[in-house]
């Protein structure tokens, strides 16, 4: 007997919740639906053990799930399902081995939808979190095609290939950002603390300052007497900045100035269409439909331009033209990926043509982002050190005066 946490809706319209042992997931239901509730969520109890709770004492079932662990486990699934296991018993296994809470608890709903009849992808498509539409999509062409071993293999690939690629850009980020925070915060505890100290012994000085002097002054005093005018006008940038970005307008000229940026604008670029053909590659090589694969892929690449060039390219198939004219017409593809496109339409090898493209691109993303990181670093060393010979050179120069005159 194994037992089950639920939610439900009374004959009465009140919520209830509670807990019901049964063999299973189904005889579970049927066992509340005689008690007069109506089943709104349930799930084994076993699958959301003591690990699974966070400080908060709520449990991390349902919660976001590491593309990592996505990955890693349709690696697994797929050397299970490789060597003829029931997907029932290879799911059973998967629940056993993972570790993690969260994706133990939907791997558990998705055994048990699979146990009572569903296809696999629609057990998935039950959990959008966590396994996309890429995802199940692809899943579906394997079962209907029997190739679903093959599939999963590919799915592993692209997962895994999408998480090195985010790991490169995030690295590369991480560290120029943390050193701008922290030089940042100590710009703001000299302005704050230290700077209205020694404009004390300034004014004691009863003589004119030097300019420099007179700036940092003045920047400490606003600092200190505005900083919560500077903290609200900072939130209030923020706010209408993330509100027009998410109006039409305001996006596209968001993406467009993305994409034609000086330094970034390139690494946009190359990892949209990075997304783009490996999303494409693996779909079609799946056994998806075009049609379908360019809208997921459509809408994976994070750019509206990108986007509706890919959108263009469906429509043309729609009516029995070429991809690669629609993408050259629009601009926002370099010359050397709509030649490989336009190769992979005639030799009826699309698929491995977008595939070399992708790899292609995930390598000269990784090499763009090391050099911006190289760029950034001494960046961010010239900008500290000249600040603080700015202040050291402001705070020095009436200090030496003073110590003229005493003399």
């Amino acid at each position: 007997m194994a037992l089950f946490e639920y939610k439900a809706i009374a004959l009465d319209g009140k919520a209830a919740k509670g807990h019901v042992e049964s063999d299973s997931l189904k005889s579970a239901r049927q066992k509340l639906k005689k008690q007069g509730l109506m089943v709104t969520d349930i799930y084994e109890k076993n699958a959301v053990s003591a690990k699974g709770k966070s400080k908060g004492g709520l449990t991390l079932f349902g919660g976001r799930v590491s593309q990592e662990e996505v990955a890693v486990m349709t690696r697994q699934l797929a050397s299970l399902v490789k060597a003829n296991i029931p997907l029932v018993d290879a799911l059973n296994a998967l629940v056993d081995q993972i570790e993690s809470v969260g994706l133990k608890g939907q791997l558990s709903q998705v055994r048990e939808a699979v146990n009572e009849g569903s296809s696999l992808a629609k057990a998935l498509l039950q959990h959008p979190k966590t396994f996309d539409n890429i995802y199940v999509n692809m899943v579906e062409a394997g079962e209907s095609s029997g190739t679903l071993s093959l599939v999963l293999l590919r799915l592993a690939d692209l997962k895994e290939s999408q998480t090195r690629l985010r790991r490169k850009i995030v690295g590369g980020m991480t560290y120029p950002a943390i050193m701008f925070l922290v030089a940042i915060a100590v710009l703001i505890g000299i302005f704050a603390f230290v700077i209205p100290k020694l404009q004390q012994i300034f004014v004691s000085m009863n003589k004119a300052l030097p300019l420099t002097t007179e700036i940092l002054i003045w920047i400490s005093v606003q600092v200190t007497s505005w900083w919560w005018a500077l903290l609200f006008g900072a939130g209030l940038t923020v706010y209408l900045f993330n509100r027009y970005i998410n109006t039409k307008k305001g996006r596209e000229q968001w993406d467009r100035f993305k994409l034609s940026a000086p330094v970034f604008g390139k690494v946009t670029r190359m990892a949209a269409i990075n997304r783009f053909a490996s999303t494409m590659s693996t779909l079609l090589g799946s056994g998806v439909p075009i049609l379908t694969a360019m809208n997921i892929a459509r809408n994976l690449v994070g750019n509206v331009h990108i986007a509706r060039a890919v959108e263009n390219a469906r429509s043309n198939i729609t009516e029995g033209q070429s991809i690669a004219e629609p993408l050259r017409k629009s601009g926002e593809f370099p010359p050397l990926v709509i030649h490989m496109i336009s190769i992979g339409e005639k030799t009826g090898e699309l698929p491995g043509m977008l595939k070399n493209v992708a790899d292609s691109y995930e390598e000269q993303v990784a090499t763009a982002v090391d050099s911006m990181t190289s760029m950034l670093e001494p960046a961010m060393i010239v900008f500290m050190g000249g600040t603080v010979g700015f202040i050291v050179v402001s705070v020095i120069t009436p200090l030496m005066e003073m110590s003229n005159l005493s003399r």
